[in-house]
């Protein structure tokens, strides 16, 4: 047990010493965080912006135009040229343009027949161009029942259901500190063995009456310190810039950091095994951990990719790492309910160590 202590402190010692691989390898994850968090966007609504023309300039056009500006979901902007607002829906600056013709007033005082108001928008961009429509339609439909004094005999009860609103940024933080996770034990361990066995270090180790377990679970606790400290930096880091809060239980979080440090550990260490030296483990690594990144569900849904990737993706422990801390942090679901990937990532690590103690070699 005596060995056991004086190891793990050893190696936090290495760790402290080598401040500048500890400084970057926080800076990194945090600086992406913050990067995508802040420019792909912290909310999922989405503001529409159309441009007026009004040609009229009477009382009863500017109370209309007022309606388009009090209405929160728009953005207005105000052209004097029908030119200049058709090269705007060209530039996609807006995506509608509604023209007020002159006559307008005179023509709702005689009341003859409807009067039409030209909307210009962009044929390319449908989606868009058929929400602002509906807005706009939505809009002038009220204004032409209260000009009328119109009192429908159906009515809609709106009925508002508080939904979770998830923004990007509550999506990306949980797979940044799996990513984290991930590659500070695949490359960090498969790097720092490779290196200790090419110098000799292991096999002066292995010459003493240490046990290979003891090592092992020496270099085990020394990161698990590290990386939970890690993780929950970012995490903190994440709550006092974006608001993110932990809606689940703590203790779970902690859990599944752990077991994610362990079951990405044993991948490091099978890395370490198969490479025949520190600059064979760098590029070993960086093949495993590269596609993970992409395939794992770090930065987009997994269940946006496609089918034949499906049955890979379901498998990957970056995976089902990143949809624990996800429905942890953001749902808050039941430790109990995340049996799945409690599971697989605690098959990742039992297989994981053993196949590193079968090719695990000290010299």
């Amino acid at each position: 047990m005596r060995a056991y202590w004086q190891l793990t402190l050893a190696q936090l010692r290495i760790f402290a010493r080598n401040k500048q691989v500890l400084f970057f390898t926080l800076l990194f994850p945090i600086i992406l965080m913050l990067a995508l968090g802040s420019f792909i966007g912290g909310g999922n609504s989405l503001e529409l912006t159309i441009g007026i023309i009004n040609k009229d300039q009477s009382d009863a056009s500017k109370n209309l135009e007022e309606l388009f500006y009090e209405n929160e979901g728009l953005e207005v902007i105000e052209y004097e040229e029908q030119d200049v607002g058709k090269e705007a829906i060209e530039n996609g600056d807006i995506q509608l343009l509604i023209e007020i013709p002159k006559g307008y007033e005179a023509n709702l005082q005689n009341a003859d027949k409807p009067f039409s108001l030209p909307v210009y928008y962009n044929e390319k961009n449908l989606t868009t161009s058929e929400l602002g429509l509906t807005v706009v339609n939505g809009i002038i439909d009220q204004y032409s029942k209260d000009l009328v004094d119109y009192q429908p005999l159906v009515t809609v009860e709106k009925i508002g259901i508080e939904a979770l609103n998830i923004r990007y940024v509550d999506f990306l933080v949980p797979g940044i500190v799996a990513m984290m996770i991930m590659s500070n034990n695949m490359n960090g361990v498969a790097g720092q063995i490779s290196a200790w066995r090419e110098r000799g270090i292991l096999r002066r180790m292995q010459g003493t009456r240490l046990k290979a377990s003891t090592f092992i679970a020496a270099q085990i606790t020394a990161r698990l310190f590290l990386n939970g400290t890690q993780a929950l930096l970012v995490v903190l880091i994440a709550n006092l810039i974006f608001k993110i809060d932990v809606v689940g239980s703590w203790l779970a979080l902690i859990f599944f950091i752990v077991l994610g440090t362990l079951a990405f550990m044993s991948l490091g260490f099978i890395i370490a095994g198969i490479a025949k030296n520190p600059e064979s483990a760098g590029p070993i690594a960086g093949f495993v951990t590269f596609p993970m990144l992409f395939l794992g569900g770090v930065f987009f849904p997994i269940s946006n990719m496609p089918d034949f990737i499906q049955p890979i993706v379901k498998v990957l422990p970056i995976a089902h790492l990143s949809s624990a801390l996800r429905e942890t942090m953001n749902i808050g679901t039941p430790f109990l309910e995340l049996g799945t990937e409690t599971l697989i990532l605690g098959a990742w690590l039992v297989g994981g160590f053993a196949l590193a103690s079968y090719v695990f070699k000290w010299e």
